[in-house]
């Protein structure tokens, strides 16, 4: 092959390029994020333009992924002891009660909380078997927030404690125990359903994602391609993947329904046999 030809093969996409130049001139800004003229002249685009292969590349308008790396930017600081104010400026709030009108959507608890750790926090848990092997349940004040399977509880127990490492994690009282029960029931029977309020925190995307998810019928697939196109961002296929795999409630928020363009089940966060039970077992009550 001619030295030439390689090199043309192996030149980036100028559009994607010009996307990527997008994000790092957003992910640098300290506060607002620039006009979206001045984005697309950036891009070499026009607006509209820029702001459609944008929304098809991330899932996001400019604007959300400034608003998302912003509020990653506040957990970051938060999480490393920065006090609130400080950290809600720094990462480009200009107002902290800005940043404390969206904290409840962004940490799932008072920022205060969040840069402790999750102290003052109480989260009540449970440990259960189940045929898909162990299973930890965990509520806050909101509701659901965590469902995962594994083979270890004791991992899946200190996964929670990483995730909240100062938070007061309590025994689950007879009450949840029955919350334990209907998890254990939704495992069993993913067509069931689950009349449980959750507590799920994410980025605008993922939340778009989820609830797309929690959309799809029992016994039913969609490939990730499939999700992208019904939130009308077509090219937004690993953004889709990125957001089941950040899925922090394994069955009732149904990731396991996603699969490849070809039919075939993909990764989980779960582990692949345990995606491929939940599928089976969904397609045999369709029957």
């Amino acid at each position: 092959m001619r030295a030439d030809a390689a090199t043309a093969d192996a030149a980036p996409d100028p559009e994607a390029a010009a996307i990527a130049a997008v994000c790092r001139a957003l992910e640098a800004g300290d506060g607002l994020p620039p006009p979206l003229a001045r984005l697309a002249a950036l891009a070499g685009m026009p607006p509209a333009r820029l702001r459609r292969c944008f929304r098809a590349a991330t899932g996001l308008t400019p604007h959300a992924y400034a608003q998302a790396h912003r509020a990653a930017r506040a957990r970051a600081l938060l999480a490393a002891g920065r006090a609130v104010t400080e950290a809600a400026y720094a990462a480009g709030f200009g107002a902290a009660s800005r940043f404390y009108a969206q904290a409840a959507d962004m940490l799932g608890m008072a920022p205060g909380q969040y840069r402790r750790g999750g102290v003052g926090q109480r989260i009540a848990f449970a440990l259960a078997q189940c045929s898909l092997g162990a299973l930890l349940v965990a509520r806050s004040a909101r509701g659901l927030c965590a469902i995962a399977l594994g083979e270890d509880p004791e991992a899946l127990l200190r996964a929670l404690q990483d995730r909240f490492p100062r938070a007061e994690l309590v025994g689950g009282d007879s009450g949840f125990e029955q919350w334990v029960a209907q998890v254990v029931a939704l495992v069993e029977t993913p067509r069931r359903g689950l009349a449980l309020p959750l507590d799920v925190q994410g980025t605008a995307f993922q939340q778009r994602v989820w609830r797309a998810l929690q959309a799809i019928p029992p016994g039913r697939t969609a490939s990730y391609a499939e999700i992208a196109r019904a939130l009308g961002q077509p090219r937004a296929v690993r953004a889709v993947a990125r957001a089941c795999a950040a899925n922090p409630l394994a069955v009732a928020i149904p990731c396991h329904r996603v699969v490849r363009s070809d039919g075939a089940p993909s990764g989980y966060r779960w582990g692949l046999a345990r995606k491929q039970a939940l599928l089976a077992r969904e397609r045999e009550d369709a029957d």
